[in-house]
């Protein structure tokens, strides 16, 4: 096995990532709260932690992954009731869309993907245990509360001062706050179980305390260690979760077993889009099948989302996104120059590169950028080393280690560069009412007129044309 280094959030130390029991790393990543479809900074959040699982594997280790799916929460309860459906309907639409971006941005399913609404009883058994040891309170409308107080170690993960930090345990009106999700600078005694209130409509599970339904933090704990156990290897998500959600798992878990709930935290950074926070006001709110719909093929997403590392913030632009669509292309064309030269020709050698790597393949001349993706899994770097391997490969014949190394980088990074067509960086000469259409949406664009902009847009698209923007200017693409 080949050792993976990795930033700590509690620790803020690169620590080498050992599975405890010597034998199986065990990791739980927040997944996706179904009540829409998952938007750019979701994905490359979830990308992050496939490429953290794939590292992994390539390296050798036997890695036990779980990824949840939140299917009840506040959201989950206001889209179905806003759309008159019951919430397993709503749930599973969204949670089908989850998937078809996954496969198509070429995210391996983890080993267990548990949706809340299958472990109610186990979430249930947590709040018994956490009231039976004086860390939750019942009140007196029928909702169970953690008791911040009483567990001295709140804020470790953070690292936040609880006593500078203001509390909302009250809401504006004066009641108790209900809500799943708080400011970033509350501390609050957050509910483990809500008590059925109307506007939740038929949702409600039986418990000791009423008719309810669990709080949101209370889930990832509850199945996490389900799953897992009640101490595990890495637990990670994006970094709006570290504080309160993380902090407040921390809390249950370690208050319920008084064992530690897990040995390495992770968290990714989140992105802007072209230099501004993503918002749908701005015209910046982008969805992975927006971005298919607006002809960038997943591929080259997935590159755009890995060109950052995951401990900086990423400015995602339409420029950055036709550079990883270069960038692919001098990887397919390196994919084609070691086909020509695999034993068995193009057929044998896809065989081979689409296939998991072998622990302690070698990598030959792409040996620093493995080195640098298992060392903080520093994506910028290991690209910057794939690309200045490339050249040995045209100047002369490949050595046998280049072979497995390219195979071992495209999959810990998850790319698949001979997908993309061997033309598919060159033009096509579009024709003149094409070119008037186009040059109209660019400058209804520029004067921010966007829902214009993706009237045209949409118009090129019925003609057959994809509209590539950058920074400054736009490509157009015949579609296939």
């Amino acid at each position: 096995m080949e050792t993976v280094h990795l930033h700590e959030t509690c620790s803020r130390q690169r620590r080498a990532l050992q599975p405890e029991d010597g034998s199986t790393f065990r990791m739980y990543v927040c997944g996706p709260t179904v009540y829409g479809p998952a938007h750019i900074g979701n994905f490359r959040t979830f990308i992050f932690f496939d490429v953290l699982y794939r590292t992994l594997r390539a390296a050798g280790y036997d890695v036990n992954y779980v990824r949840n799916i939140t299917d009840v929460d506040d959201k989950t309860i206001r889209g179905a009731q806003a759309e008159g459906t019951a919430l397993a309907d709503f749930t599973r639409r969204w949670t089908e869309r989850f998937h078809a971006d996954c496969a198509a941005l070429n995210l391996l399913p983890p080993a267990a993907e548990p949706a809340a609404t299958a472990h109610i009883a186990e979430q249930i058994r947590l709040v018994e245990t956490l009231v039976a040891k004086g860390h939750a309170y019942a009140a007196g409308d029928g909702s169970v509360y953690f008791d911040v107080s009483s567990f001295a170690d709140y804020g470790k993960l953070a690292h936040i001062d609880t006593k500078a930090l203001r509390t909302q345990n009250e809401t504006s009106g004066g009641g108790r706050n209900l809500a799943d999700e708080y400011e970033r600078d509350a501390v609050a005694d957050f509910a483990l179980w809500k008590a059925h209130k109307p506007e939740d409509g038929p949702v409600s599970w039986d418990s000791p305390w009423g008719r309810g339904r669990p709080g949101w933090h209370l889930e990832c704990s509850a199945m996490s260690m389900a799953y897992l156990g009640e101490t595990f290897d890495l637990h990670g998500g994006g970094e709006d979760l570290c504080f309160p959600h993380h902090e407040n798992e921390i809390a249950q878990s370690e208050g319920a077993t008084g064992k530690p709930f897990v040995r390495h935290w992770v968290h990714a950074v989140h992105l802007l889009v072209e230099g501004r926070k993503m918002s749908k006001s701005f015209g910046n709110f982008f969805t992975a099948g927006d971005l298919f719909e607006k002809g960038h093929p997943p591929e080259v997403v997935r590159y755009a989302l890995l060109s950052g590392h995951y401990r900086q913030q990423l400015n995602f632009t339409f420029n950055g996104l036709d550079a990883a669509r270069s960038a692919l292309a001098r990887l397919e064309k390196a994919d084609r120059r070691l086909a020509a030269t695999w034993p068995g020709g193009e057929e044998a050698w896809r065989a081979f590169v689409t296939a998991e790597p072998a622990a302690g393949d070698p990598c030959g001349c792409f040996a620093d950028a493995w080195d640098a993706l298992r060392e903080d899994l520093n994506t910028p770097a290991t690209f910057g080393a794939i690309f200045k391997a490339l050249p040995a490969l045209s100047a002369e014949a490949p050595a046998e280690a280049d072979f497995p190394g390219f195979r071992k980088l495209m999959y810990a990074l998850g790319l698949r560069p001979w997908l993309l067509r061997k033309d598919d960086a060159e033009p096509t000469e579009a024709p003149a009412g094409i070119t008037a259409l186009a040059e109209e949406r660019w400058a209804a664009k520029k004067a921010r007129d966007f829902s214009r902009a993706d009237a045209l847009r949409a118009e090129l698209a019925e003609a057959g044309w994809n509209v590539l923007d950058a920074k400054d200017g736009y490509t157009l693409r015949k579609k296939d």
